[in-house]
Parts: C-alpha cells; sequence; structure tokens
C-alpha cells in the first residue's frame, strides 16, 4: 500500500496534539480528572462497537485480566498520569522530547527482560542519548543536576516514558490470544477501575463545561483512533518500520508548541534534544547484535574455572 505510512505518521500528529492538550489542561482540568475523563469518553465511543466482541472473548479477557490490568495500569493510568503532572511545570517541547526517549528504553528494557541479544545501536545510542539527557535536564549545564538535583517535572516524564516502554515490552511478551481490538478494550476498562477511585479521592468535580473540547480530544483521537492507525501501520508496514514514526514525536510536539503555545526554543532544547534522539534513532537502525570474541570468551571461561 503506497500511502501506508501515513497511519503511524497520523498517529504521532494526534499524540503531539494530545502533548499541547496536557499543557492547555493546566488550570482548567486537574490531571488526575483529566486521566479519568479521557478513558471514560473512549470507553463510551468504544463500547458499541467492541462490546459484542469483548462478550465473544470473555472468557479469554477473564483469563488474562491480571496481564491486562497490569498493562493498563501502565500504559494508560501510569503513563499519562506521569505526563500529565508534568504538564503543570515543562513546557510541551520539552514534554515531547522526554516522550521522544521511550523508544530507547524499550530497547533497552527488551534486552533485559526479553533477553534479547544487545546492539550496537543500543550501546552507542544509550550513551549519546543520556549526555544529550544531561544537557536537557541541566538546561545546558549537565553540572546543574549535582548541585540543584533534577527538575520534578523531568521526573514525571522520565517515570512515563519508562512505563511505556515497560508497558511495550510486556505487550511483546505477553502472548493473551486476543485481537487488538479486544485487547484494546480490556485495558480500557480496567484503566477506569484504577483511575476512577483515584480521581474521586483526589479530586472528586466534575470537569467545567470549557474542558469539554480538551476531553473530547484526549478521548476520541488520542485513545481510541490512535491505537487504530498505530495497529494498521505495524499490520501494512512492520513493526521495526512503524517504531522509526516515534522519532517524529517531539519535533511534532515542538512545532505545535512554537506554533500554538509560543513556546521558544533554546540552545539546550536543540543540541540536548538532537543527541538524544540521534541516540534514539542509533538503537533503531544499528541492530547488529554485539558479538564477543572467541578468545575473550575463552579467557572469561578460564578465569571462571581458576
Amino acid at each position: 500500500m503506497p500511502l501506508a505510512f501515513l497511519f503511524p505518521f497520523s498517529c504521532m500528529a494526534i499524540w503531539a496534539g494530545n502533548g499541547i492538550v496536557s499543557k492547555l489542561a493546566v488550570g482548567v482540568l486537574s490531571p488526575a480528572a483529566l486521566a479519568w475523563s479521557r478513558w471514560m469518553v473512549a470507553a463510551l465511543v468504544l463500547t458499541p462497537f467492541l462490546a459484542r466482541r469483548a462478550w465473544r472473548v470473555r472468557g479469554k479477557l477473564r483469563a488474562g485480566f491480571s496481564k491486562l490490568a497490569a498493562l493498563a495500569l501502565l500504559g494508560m493510568v501510569l503513563n499519562q498520569t506521569f505526563g500529565y503532572y508534568a504538564a503543570q511545570t515543562l513546557g510541551a517541547t520539552e514534554i515531547g522530547l522526554m516522550m521522544g526517549l521511550t523508544p530507547l528504553m524499550t530497547v533497552l528494557l527488551s534486552i533485559w527482560l526479553l533477553r534479547e541479544r544487545p546492539t550496537w545501536g543500543a550501546l552507542l545510542g544509550g550513551v549519546i542519548s543520556l549526555m544529550g539527557l544531561a544537557i536537557l535536564l541541566g538546561q545546558g549545564d549537565p553540572s546543574r543536576l549535582l548541585t540543584q538535583g533534577i527538575h520534578i517535572g523531568f521526573v514525571y516524564m522520565l517515570l512515563s516514558a519508562a512505563t511505556y516502554a515497560l508497558y511495550s515490552v510486556l505487550l511483546k511478551r505477553w502472548d493473551l490470544g486476543l485481537d487488538n481490538w479486544s485487547m484494546l478494550y480490556g485495558q480500557v476498562l480496567c484503566s477506569l477501575l484504577f483511575l476512577t477511585p483515584f480521581y474521586l479521592l483526589v479530586d472528586g468535580h466534575w470537569p467545567d463545561g470549557s474542558a469539554l473540547w480538551l476531553i473530547l480530544y484526549a478521548g476520541i483521537p488520542t485513545s481510541a483512533l490512535s491505537p487504530w492507525l498505530w495497529m494498521q501501520g505495524i499490520a501494512l508496514l512492520g513493526a521495526s518500520r512503524t517504531a522509526i514514526f516515534m522519532n517524529l514525536l517531539p519535533v511534532m510536539t515542538a512545532a505545535l508548541a512554537i506554533t500554538w503555545l509560543g513556546e521558544r526554543l533554546t540552545s539546550y532544547h536543540l543540541i540536548g534534544g538532537g543527541m538524544t534522539l540521534m541516540g534514539v534513532l542509533l538503537a533503531q537502525l544499528l541492530v547488529k547484535p554485539v558479538v564477543v570474541r572467541r578468545r575473550a570468551r575463552l579467557a572469561m571461561a578460564s578465569c571462571q574455572e581458576d
């Protein structure tokens, strides 16, 4: 299909827009209210189309409930809630740059949890990304991390990227025998089980009418449509080629932030963010595995025997 790239491209554009919504929601909606209302809208939109499908596979959904709940907690509850709390103090540009770390974290977690062989791209890209991250977190001066620590907003975004990376790895590791739509619908319902008591305890106020369009954007294009676009991209292009489109997210988010929010790109955004993205790109493109030479293996074996 010649225009298959439009599916992941459109998905990234929607996600970039969600970064802008996160900033616009500050002072209008609490992070708890936005997280809960987003998935409530998604559930209301998806239920007429997916409820019967879910009922047909209810046995598999029940059998895999604990894993579905874990996936929902990571990918829909913690990931999004951390991101919304980060938006209270960070700009949309910084949010986009930090989310750009997700593919690299996914590669590194896959090495650890899935026992995948490390690649030169993961090693080299990891070093370059860490250097760029230090520049970004230190706002141009990495030594500030030692004297002033890490800004709480960046901590939230690191947690957001890490939880989504872990979600991606576990999604690959766990085969629940469900189609993608049933997996999505099951996770949406599980996320509401977690978010409803959290929302009632932390906020509990019904969202104001002025926040309706923010909720609708977060609930329909971001939560209901973009997963389908991403799955279509994987089906037509393959997982590896589709994953490369994640590198567009920081660029698109920054472009929207400058245009809509009047944010300004600084030199540390360009240098630190550029190095971070370069490392992520290397991790995805340089896939040759690291091979330990035979002599080195024999030397290690003899040392162990001694």
